[in-house]
């Protein structure tokens, strides 16, 4: 994914969100609606969310040091995994909160239509976001699916906005009905039952981004589909076969790639050093991600081990 790209996405939802939980608040304030309130906390949640993430790669742009050898680009999934706790902690745990103690003492809502008029406004605001991500994110995810990009991209910015646009369009959606039933019947609980149904909403958004941010953050190595390419191309020249490889993301546009590799014949020292260089030339041209690449002639050994290379496909 582009910098660019998403950096543009991530800043339409942060000026999306600001301006919307200004408006909800203001909307809570005038109707005392508790959906009304989680909503406007969840769109501040979302703000603050958007600026941990760009936050993060500002943080990633470090460049390396002793104490950091490969730099600082993981700071992009530790910010993402920041983002996820407190979409957890802050939107859905205070709106289950608000919806149960709605729900256990109701209150009748005061100028509903203003909180309509607001909610209705939100709408357009988060389909602009949202429309902004998906347009980005479709440059980038290929033949995937939505929901194979979010849990199979290396870059957290995009799945986090996604996610958290989605959820958003979602619980407007709900805070709508909530409020719209309740002037309907005239029973002010199903105000309450919005704002629960918009915290159960985050709670699930927020436990998927925890555990696909978790994933990044402690590294992930390479697809199927990549693994095959980088063998492909280190297998191409005077490298005979790859005995082990080993791959793992420390950015999302930084890759570190550890081989184990016999080659062609017995060549001496020289020949041996010109064969790595060859090979790692080629792969950083084939694997631009392949930032760091490290290559260890060794012994072809499978046959007294019977141990044969394993790839992600074998788990």
């Amino acid at each position: 994914m582009s910098a660019e790209g998403g950096t543009k996405a991530i800043i339409a939802a942060l000026s999306a969100n600001a301006g919307i939980a200004v408006a909800k608040f203001a909307g809570f304030a005038v109707t005392g609606s508790s959906s009304m309130l989680s909503e406007g906390v969840h769109s501040l949640a979302d703000t603050a969310n958007q600026g941990l993430l760009l936050l993060g790669r500002k943080a990633a742009d470090r460049e390396a040091d002793a104490e950091h050898p490969f730099g600082y680009g993981r700071n992009r999934y530790f910010y993402a995994f920041v983002v996820a706790l407190l979409l957890f902690s802050l939107g859905a745990l205070f709106a289950i909160y608000e919806g149960v103690e709605k729900i256990a003492e109701p209150h009748e809502l005061e100028s509903p239509l203003v909180a309509v008029i607001i909610l209705v406004v939100a709408l357009a605001l988060e389909g602009y976001s949202f429309t902004t991500a998906m347009r980005e994110t479709a440059k980038v995810r290929g033949g995937r699916g939505w929901w194979r990009f979010i849990t199979t991209a290396k870059d957290p910015d995009l799945p986090v906005v996604l996610l958290e646009d989605s959820g958003a369009l979602l619980g407007l959606v709900f805070a709508l009905a909530g409020v719209g039933l309740s002037v309907l019947t005239g029973d002010p609980v199903w105000d309450g039952i919005g704002t629960l149904a918009i915290g159960a909403l985050l709670a699930v958004i927020a436990i998927v981004l925890i555990v696909e941010m978790k994933s990044l953050l402690i590294g992930e190595g390479v697809d199927r589909a990549l693994y095959r390419t980088i063998v492909a191309e280190l297998e191409s020249g005077a490298v005979r076969t790859v005995i082990h490889l080993r791959t793992e993301y420390l950015a999302p546009d930084e890759l570190l790639v550890a081989a184990k590799i016999a080659l062609h014949g017995e060549p001496g020292m020289a020949e041996v050093a010109a064969a790595i260089d060859d090979a790692e030339a080629r792969l950083r041209e084939r694997v631009p991600t392949a930032r760091w690449i490290y290559l260890e002639p060794d012994l072809l050994r499978t046959e007294l081990s019977g141990s044969p290379r394993k790839t992600p496909e074998d788990g």
